[in-house]
């Protein structure tokens, strides 16, 4: 996942230095350095946003274990109540 969330970034911001240069009407590889450093931003970005969504993802599943368990303990409490 992280190679790929790497390779996506970097293509994402090599794409865009070409589409910034395009839109300006200059050549494509006008400076090769601000290439290099928009391949690297963007795979910085991917790899952000990798680790942002595996966060996220913990997050959730953390919550939902606490719901799920504060559901727990209301329905029990309700069905003693009954019971007695």
């Amino acid at each position: 996942m992280v190679g790929t969330a790497t390779f996506v970034g970097a293509a994402l911001g090599l794409s865009i230095q070409f589409f910034s240069n395009g839109v300006r009407k200059l050549p494509l590889m006008r400076h090769p350095w601000e290439h290099v450093l928009a391949m690297g931003l963007g795979a910085a970005f991917g790899n952000a946003m990798a680790k942002w969504e595996v966060h996220l993802q913990d997050e959730l599943d953390k919550r939902l274990q606490e719901v799920q368990s504060a559901n727990k303990k209301r329905f029990i409490g309700t069905m003693r109540a009954v019971e007695d």
